[in-house]
């Protein structure tokens, strides 16, 4: 049954919504050239609303490593998605200090990038356009080389995760700039996009 996260909430009104739908993972962007940047601080208030039964990923670009461990080990966060250029001495040093899921983002350009993504040794992968979280779509053909479960993310809306999660079931479908509306998340479109996936899944 694929999973929903919805990435980028800065706002309360942002976790009110996911807590009305409740995704298996919301998404905080810790990356400071993000417009969807958000600081721990405003993190740990937002952390404090949010349903349990929801969990919260935080995701950094090239983050010193001590600056990530300390939101997972705090509780802060429950998942940390590595973007950037982390490599796997990266991952390797921060498993000695958390137990938390790691995810790791890979550019899908070539099955050259779904090779790396299939030796990762990060706990799921996340599969994404070059520009994150710029609502492009990749060619989705690459998704024949994979051979592992993946996040998918990458210029998904209401209209295309159907199609999306028929073909090639995805283990969790990611979603940003799909369920905004001038800049900001919008409640109506993040409980359609939701539902669309559920109603796939049920089938």
């Amino acid at each position: 049954m694929t999973k929903v996260k919805l990435c980028g909430l800065t706002r309360i009104c942002d976790i009110e919504a996911a807590n009305e739908v409740c995704p298996e993972y919301i998404g905080f962007v810790f990356a400071p050239k993000s417009k969807r940047f958000i600081t721990p601080e405003r993190v740990k208030e937002l952390k404090q609303q949010l349903s349990p039964h929801i969990q919260a990923v935080g995701v950094f670009v090239n983050a010193p490593l001590e600056t990530v461990a300390n939101l997972l080990e705090t509780g802060v966060i429950d998942m940390a998605q590595l973007h950037g250029e982390e490599d796997e001495a990266y991952i390797q040093r921060l498993r000695k200090h958390t137990a938390c899921p790691i995810i790791k983002a890979f550019r899908a350009e070539n099955p050259a990038d779904m090779e790396k993504a299939n030796e990762s040794s990060a706990d799921f992968v996340l599969l994404d356009s070059q520009n994150g979280g710029s609502g492009t779509v990749f060619d989705w053909a690459l998704l024949e080389y994979i051979q592992r479960p993946y996040f998918l993310a990458g210029g998904l809306n209401v209209h295309n995760v159907t199609s999306a999660i028929q073909t090639f079931r995805p283990y969790a479908v990611d979603i940003s700039s799909g369920i905004e509306k001038n800049g900001c998340k919008d409640p109506r479109k993040m409980a359609e996009f939701v539902l669309a996936v559920r109603k796939e899944r049920e089938k």
